[in-house]
């Protein structure tokens, strides 16, 4: 038969529980006909089944000092495929408070939810998410299970002892989810380096133009990605802090739409010396879709503010790591009379990889654009050491031009 499951977000003042509770088993022990009409249980019986919840979940501290328990949401989910066939589950919302002072690491959960009264049932308890261990849901802990114990006929409190855990290490791996984030994130590493493309170029009669010289290349790199930078930076703070809410759907669709535009001044200038602006106002717009991330955290205010600037250093090191990897071999290359296909190339790559994004995101469906695209990306370290290559091979051709120019015309060489 379906069993419970208990998922746990361990905050330094709090501990959030997730239920899964079968419908099938839970009527059983609840004494309502809860598994008929699932689609309205919510509706019917939300304050008898609140307080159900309640009378029989007790964790205490490692002191005996109990905790206070909350409910603050349900609603019913159909589960379509298991061993015993289709079955619906009641997802509970619980909070547990401990006593002012009271450690959330180390503590006895009396647990006893449908099974009071179905012996057989058991609960498996895992952490989803722990700030202080740097644990955010990719791999939960399993923790273990509470059933009944046949021998003593009890249900014994289940002891949860977390490892030690700290600011620092939370610190920490907010540093490492930003990292990931924009490591994962093709789009935002998309936008910022297409607008890079043409940046070591002069503008010349409404076209790229010829190489700037390094320190014409280097301001215009600093300046683009320092207002991204600004500007991906205010919306996160904001979101992350809820001093506004994004309608998630309508970014993503934006995003997908600046690459658009970045590609477009890749193949012919349209803001030619205004790239800062454009990163900045884009970068408002990318970075309300990194402070999702933050709000599914649900942290405090202060441990809020801790996660905020580790993530936000997180994509600062990655973006710099990847522009670190790319750019120099762009500059090198814009010297050549070969960069223009490559500029070209790559703005019609990424123009096209945006158009399949902006429909998937519109119809919310996979299209043949993105999954193509998602098998180039997978190639990137390849296409960044072909790159490489190629800049080298510039350098090489240069630098034996040159010597053959100075063996054939010394006096210019000299000169």
């Amino acid at each position: 038969m379906p069993n419970s499951v208990m998922s746990l977000d361990i905050q330094p003042g709090k501990v959030y529980a997730e239920l899964q509770l079968p419908l099938n088993e839970l009527e059983l022990a609840f004494g309502h006909q809860v598994n008929q009409h699932p689609e309205n249980l919510v509706s019917r019986l939300s304050p008898e089944l609140k307080s159900y919840l309640i009378v029989h979940i007790h964790p205490v501290s490692k002191d005996g000092k109990p905790w206070t328990v909350s409910v603050e949401d349900l609603f019913v989910q159909k589960i379509p495929a298991s061993a015993s066939g289709p079955y619906f589950e009641l997802h509970a919302k619980v909070v547990m408070t401990p006593s002012e002072g009271e450690t959330t690491r180390e503590f006895d959960l009396n647990y006893d939810v449908i099974m009071h009264q179905v012996v057989t049932h058991f609960a498996l308890i895992s952490v989803q998410q722990d700030w202080e261990a740097g644990l955010y849901g990719e791999k939960p802990v399993e923790l273990g299970v509470i059933s009944f114990d046949i021998r003593s006929n009890k249900i014994f409190p289940f002891k949860v002892n977390l490892e030690t855990g700290g600011i620092w290490n939370g610190f920490k791996q907010t540093v490492v989810l930003g990292m990931h984030h924009i490591a994962e994130g093709t789009d935002h590493l998309l936008f910022l380096l297409v607008l890079l493309l043409p940046a070591p170029l002069l503008v010349n009669r409404r076209r790229w133009g010829t190489f700037g010289g390094w320190r014409y290349s280097w301001i215009r790199l600093l300046k683009i990605v320092t207002a991204f930078t600004i500007g991906h930076s205010v919306t996160l703070i904001a979101g992350a802090l809820g001093l506004f809410t994004f309608p998630s759907q309508l970014v993503e669709i934006v995003i997908a739409f600046s690459i658009i535009i970045s590609a477009i001044h890749a193949f012919r200038p349209i803001f030619s010396g205004k790239e800062a602006v454009v990163a900045v106002g884009f970068g408002l717009i990318h970075g309300m879709a990194f402070a999702g991330t933050l709000v599914s955290l649900n942290l405090d205010i202060f441990h809020l503010g801790l996660s905020i600037l580790g993530f936000n250093l997180g994509i600062e090191l990655m973006q710099l790591f990847v522009i670190a990897a790319v750019f120099p071999w762009l500059i090198i290359l814009s010297r050549s009379k070969f960069y223009s296909v490559i500029r070209i190339s790559g703005a019609v790559f990424s123009a096209l990889a945006a158009s399949g994004w902006m429909v998937e995101r519109i119809t919310e469906n996979s299209n043949f654009i993105t999954v193509q695209t998602q098998r180039i990306v997978g190639h990137a370290p390849w296409l960044i050491a072909l790159l490489a290559v190629a800049a080298v091979a510039s350098l090489s051709t240069n630098f034996i031009s040159k010597l053959h120019r100075k063996k054939e015309y010394p006096e210019v060489a000299e000169l």
